[in-house]
């Protein structure tokens, strides 16, 4: 018997646990740096990362993948990493998320799995890549207890999923044969870093590190972003965004490449959140009008008010980047609220467009 795919409107509960997540992730991170916030939010400042990219990410890049298969079980995925969230934030026992963050990897990879025999490419390749670095983090946290032990393979996950989907475009502005080994070579590298870390943790970081730099050239040199950047609206939008966050990626790398990967290194928060948020949050920018109505079901109208919310986002991180490099305490944690502020207004600007493109549509059927 086949189970029907649920309709539009049963996601949007996973995306409301989703942006809780979200929420108090980004609370956290502020209580991290002395901000005051909510009682209840100070006492989740060391699930911070883990609610931004388990808790978020994880649910919504799930839902992505859930959406596009057109099939009910792996909607389980965004579920399972939902409540995992929610288990972060109801400070349940401290098993309890990371539990439920290995179900969710495990359906992820499963359907990463699927599309892969499906359509096996290159691309599809990267993307199982990105679930199956998920997976390992989550089942690494459950395995010791200390989600700093899951940073790396998440950061892989987030960067092998984007550039997947972005290696997926590149049909359309196929990249030279040595190109294409070139981009398989990374792969591997950053297959061996990976499994390396848990062994030689510093060596394995600095060629974690060096991948990401590579990357990134890689990204700049052949992705389609080079040609749209020269068109007008909404192509050259989501261009600036991936060509903004590729800049990030390579300093992120090049940090890390000097040790800011390591645990307790001064420029450690830098080199993380020049990938975290710099490089994967202007993806989130980017392709949002593109994504959620693909997701969700709504129209989301193009307005060049999109690039408040970006200029603000990459203001704010190169102040708390800054800070971070500097030691400058006041600029990283003002750096940090700004951060906080720009996201909101990205969320008030896509709200804000949702409400006009219904509006619109409501005047057209009138």
């Amino acid at each position: 018997m086949t189970v029907p795919v649920p309709p539009p409107r049963w996601r949007f509960p996973l995306l409301l646990m989703a942006m809780a997540s979200l929420l108090f992730g980004v609370l956290g991170g502020l209580a991290r740096v002395a901000i005051e916030v909510p009682v209840l939010a100070q006492a989740r400042a060391s699930g911070h990362g883990a609610l931004m990219i388990a808790g978020f990410f994880g649910t919504v890049i799930s839902l992505e993948r859930a959406v596009a298969l057109h099939r009910a079980w792996p909607y389980l995925a965004p579920l399972a990493a939902g409540l995992g969230g929610a288990a972060l934030i109801a400070a349940a026992p401290w098993w309890v998320a990371p539990a439920l963050f290995c179900q969710a990897g495990t359906i992820l990879f499963l359907a990463s799995l699927q599309v892969y025999r499906q359509l096996p490419a290159l691309f599809t390749l990267t993307l199982l890549l990105g679930a199956s670095a998920w997976l390992a983090g989550n089942f690494a946290w459950l395995a010791n207890g200390d989600p700093t032990t899951a940073v790396p393979f998440w950061m892989l996950f987030l960067i092998l999923t984007i550039a997947g989907e972005r290696l997926e475009l590149t049909r359309f502005l196929p990249p030279r044969p040595l190109a294409t080994r070139l981009f398989g070579l990374l792969l591997g590298l950053i297959c061996l870093a990976a499994s390396a870390l848990p062994f030689t943790p510093e060596a394995a970081s600095r060629l974690l590190a060096g991948c990401c730099l590579a990357l990134a050239l890689w990204l700049i040199r052949n992705d389609i972003a080079r040609r749209t950047i020269r068109q007008d609206g909404l192509p050259r939008f989501v261009a600036a965004c991936l060509l903004a966050g590729y800049a990030w990626l390579a300093l992120g790398g090049a940090l890390g490449l000097l040790g800011a990967f390591a645990a307790g290194h001064a420029w450690r928060d830098a080199a993380l959140h020049a990938i975290f948020v710099g490089f994967v949050f202007s993806m989130v920018i980017g392709h949002a009008p593109i994504i959620f109505p693909a997701v969700m079901q709504v129209r989301i109208p193009y307005t060049a008010w999109l690039y408040l919310p970006l200029l603000a986002l990459h203001t704010a991180l190169l102040l708390r980047v800054a800070g971070g490099l500097a030691a400058d305490w006041p600029w990283r944690q003002n750096g940090t609220l700004a951060t906080a502020l720009s996201l909101a207004l990205f969320i008030l600007s896509i709200a804000g467009s949702v409400w006009h493109g219904r509006s619109s549509a409501g005047q057209a059927a009138s």
